[in-house]
């Protein structure tokens, strides 16, 4: 039987976008290794039964924080909700994301500006009001959920791909800022997952013939964090995919991109 990571055991950790997908699979890793919950998304229904359900199994503390990361004060709100409870964060996972598939040229302008809201803003903001207190601590942890395509072009998928590459190499710089105060940063960049994602994001089914489950994705994203990797990518064969584009032209990545992804016609 596999062990749970128990490296948070006792502690509190923070998940954005834990109603479904990786947030949620997050959650039920964390809480069978018996860390302490806070829970926040938009949807408070699934979040409660979340919590609920956490709880009753694990034994551990599990609270919800409902907030929408599109809107630029929710990052705000859900830090002032631990720092009243006082509820000190060894673990912060920026989880929230979402993506939009399609001719960018055709995607609402307001779309695209909340995707970068909740993609790298709000990743921005909630890293900087937490890792304060880590650095003070001189512990503490900070997973952000990155893509495998954060290491290249994808069209169609342009704007989320960018936004992946900002977490990715956002997190990289900021590992080896913390690293000698006790704080360790993890992107974990996940490839095609069985989640919501390809539903909200209206993404073709090809891209999604070979997927992790989400579970899978959670284990792996937490143990690298555990191990102090600056980044991990979930899953062999996504791993051989990004080795292998380190030498190939770029260009040449990016048309092989465009042929998978481009909409079918009609």
């Amino acid at each position: 039987m596999r062990k749970p990571n128990r490296t948070w055991a006792g502690k509190w950790a923070l998940i954005t976008g834990a109603s479904a997908g990786i947030g949620w699979a997050l959650a039920e890793e964390l809480a069978a290794g018996e860390a302490n919950l806070v829970l926040t998304a938009r949807r408070a229904e699934r979040l409660e039964k979340l919590a609920a359900g956490l709880t009753a199994k694990h034994k551990i503390q599990a609270v919800v924080v409902t907030a929408d990361l599109t809107k630029p004060e929710a990052t705000g709100e859900i830090f002032d909700y631990t720092s009243k409870r006082n509820l000190e964060i060894e673990l912060l996972v920026n989880n929230a994301g979402f993506g939009a598939f399609g001719y960018t040229h055709e995607i609402a302008s307001e779309k695209m500006a909340e995707m970068i809201q909740v993609n790298c803003t709000a990743v921005v903001q909630l890293t900087r009001l937490y890792l304060p207190g880590m650095v003070e601590r001189r512990h503490g942890y900070v997973l952000i959920v990155a893509s495998t395509a954060a290491f290249q072009a994808v069209p169609f998928n342009t704007v989320y791909a960018a936004t992946k590459a900002f977490d990715l190499l956002f997190a990289e710089g900021l590992s080896e800022e913390v690293r000698p105060q006790g704080v360790k940063v993890c992107a974990l960049c996940p490839g095609p997952t069985t989640t919501e994602f390809q539903e909200v994001a209206k993404q073709p089914d090809r891209a999604f013939k070979v997927a992790e489950t989400a579970e899978k994705v959670a284990r792996v994203g937490l143990a690298g964090m555990a191990k102090g990797k600056s980044y991990v990518i979930s899953g062999p064969m996504n791993r051989v995919m990004m080795e292998c584009e380190r030498v190939v032209p770029r260009r040449f990545v990016t048309q092989m991109a465009a042929k998978m992804m481009r909409p079918e016609k009609g």
